[in-house]
């Protein structure tokens, strides 16, 4: 029951949030016309539609914010909580996780939407096809999440090990449609991407970096510790306290 309670929240929470980003990403048949209009066989977009050129650019800020940002922000933060065994450092953990993780599907949705409303969506190259299946992975995988089982139950190891998989496979396809995204704008506007590529891979390297230290953090605290042999001391029992143990231990 209760979780079918959750289950109906969830789906009432999604259809919300559906019906407050649509009219936030507006646009009209006339308008696609008029740039099916302008673009050239390459599919280059002229310097006359900044509009389109505006709309794709924010697309691409909305999904890296919600892909390149938010979710390696709530996984770190998932994985820095294990160190924690319980107190208010690892309520402020979790409660990272998952404001982040919410926030990624909020943007990862309206970015949805947007590609939907205003692009010519037909599906011939890859940043197109790997976007279609990533939007219903970030889906599942907040479904999964919402419906977690409390600790201790018989399926909260399969829950974990389901949400685990799935939060990864989100987190890596969301990294790879980044940079076929890159690709994709190159090949719109022929602007150059080669700095946007490097930054982009600079925070991935250090995002990978970061969540391997996680694991040798406590390890590089411990060397630099030196733990000193407990030596045996000597000392001479009297018959007072001879007798004292012996009482207790009759006891």
């Amino acid at each position: 029951m209760q979780l079918l309670q959750k289950l109906v929240s969830f789906i009432i929470c999604a259809n919300l949030v559906i019906l407050l980003l649509l009219p936030l990403v507006s646009s009209s048949q006339e308008h696609l016309k008029t740039t099916g209009n302008l673009t050239s066989s390459k599919n280059i977009i002229p310097k006359s539609s900044p509009k389109l050129l505006f709309e794709i650019t924010f697309h691409g800020f909305l999904l890296w914010v919600s892909m390149g940002f938010l979710m390696p922000v709530g996984v770190i933060a998932i994985r820095m909580s294990h160190r924690e065994a319980c107190g208010r450092r690892l309520k402020i953990l979790f409660y990272v996780h998952s404001i982040s993780q919410m926030l990624s599907v909020l943007l990862s949705t309206a970015g949805a939407v947007m590609s939907i409303k205003n692009f010519n969506n037909s599906f011939d190259n890859h940043h197109q096809r790997i976007g279609v299946g990533l939007y219903g992975m970030v889906w599942l995988q907040a479904l999964i999440g919402f419906l977690r089982p409390r600790r201790g139950s018989r399926g909260r190891g399969l829950w974990f090990f389901v949400h685990w998989i799935t939060g990864t496979a989100v987190s890596l396809l969301g990294i790879v449609n980044i940079y076929t995204g890159l690709q994709a704008y190159h090949q719109k506007t022929s602007r150059r991407i080669h700095l946007w590529t490097v930054l982009f891979t600079a925070e991935v390297s250090f995002i990978i970096f970061f969540y391997l230290f996680q694991d040798k953090w406590d390890y590089m605290q411990k060397q630099g510790v030196i733990l000193e042999p407990l030596r045996p001391t000597h000392r001479i029992i009297s018959p007072g306290e001879k007798q004292k143990g012996s009482a207790t231990e009759s006891c």
